[in-house]
């Protein structure tokens, strides 16, 4: 097998907008582009590939046909057959809703359907201005949660930060969060589209109506414990893998290279993505393939990839993320 691009899949959003297209070089009118799904399985929005022999083809048909050697054999047993991680680039003009999102026991039990752990490392911060909230600043019980969203006083209880870019935040399921204005994000998350809205700024669509909140499914959903500070740490280094988030649905690292690296996935049963953010690069797998990564896009390497060979054209940055 070899490398794949995908079609991004552009969602216009009431909070949306104007960064992903040129970042993305897209030759593209539509407007308010909330985000890009680079990389998804779930169902009704597949990625389709965009090179090689199987262009055309969405990405539940490539695990259907490729099956382990596309995903490895592990993950192929444990997710049944569906690919495990959906891969964004978001951008907020606006604050999004305050949400949560339901743990896998939650999920199964509710939709059938995994949980939502992600994590998010800020690409753009707009000069300054962004912020994002993530998790409660104090202890609250239901009840008073409940209360809050009716007295519209529920980002009192949320740390709210100043971000940078290079800035990483780890989600797992049952944390409050919610991206803030300013903010472009590159986004890694589950296979899930399952998203509970608890607070949405009482504000009204094109068409005058209030979006649908979910205080009641929240509720339970909700980790009400509090820690000192969300917000990922690590320290940037140049030329060498930097890890930020390891968890059970994904280990992430950070590449800032000058110098060309040689990557071995010889002992990694998975899949890896590269999801580039700043400058470009060449990459040659143990095949002889050559593709051509630039910032803004995103690459899938099979698991049948033993290694790679990334040459910078002066320096690139990007994210590494398997399972």
């Amino acid at each position: 097998m070899y490398p794949l691009k995908f079609r991004p899949i552009l969602k216009s959003t009431i909070w949306g907008g104007d960064k992903i297209i040129p970042f993305k070089h897209l030759d593209c009118t539509q407007q308010n582009v909330g985000e890009s799904w680079e990389i998804s399985d779930v169902p009704g929005d597949e990625s389709v590939v965009a090179n090689g022999a199987d262009a055309g083809k969405n990405l539940t048909q490539m695990v259907r046909e490729y099956k382990g050697a596309l995903t490895g054999e592990e993950n192929y047993t444990r997710f049944g057959g569906r690919f495990p991680l959906l891969i964004k680039f978001i951008d907020a003009r606006d604050d999004l809703s305050i949400q949560v999102h339901p743990d896998d026991e939650l999920a199964m039990r509710r939709h059938n359907s995994m949980g939502k752990t992600e994590m998010w490392y800020v690409i753009d911060n707009d000069g300054g201005k962004a912020h994002l909230r993530s998790g409660l600043s104090r202890n609250i019980t239901p009840a008073q949660y409940e209360q809050m969203i009716a007295d519209n006083t529920i980002c009192d209880a949320l740390s709210d930060y100043a971000v940078r870019p290079g800035d990483v935040f780890f989600l797992p399921a049952g944390r409050i969060h919610s991206i803030g204005a300013g903010c472009f994000i590159a986004e890694i998350q589950q296979t899930s589209n399952i998203t509970y809205r608890i607070y949405d700024f009482c504000r009204k669509d094109k068409d005058g109506r209030t979006r649908e909140l979910h205080t009641e499914l929240s509720k339970e959903a909700i980790d009400y414990s509090v820690e000192q500070d969300y917000r990922t740490p690590y320290t940037p280094c140049k030329d060498r893998p930097v890890e930020l988030v390891s968890c059970p649905y994904f280990t992430t690292s950070v590449y800032h290279l000058s110098g060309p690296m040689t990557m071995d996935y010889s002992a990694l049963d998975s899949f890896v993505i590269y999801i580039c953010m700043e400058g470009s690069c060449t990459i040659t797998d143990n095949e002889g393939n050559t593709i051509e990564m630039q910032a803004g896009e995103s690459i899938l390497f099979p698991a049948a990839t033993q290694h790679l060979e990334v040459i910078p054209s002066g320096e690139v940055k990007f994210l590494e993320t398997y399972v």
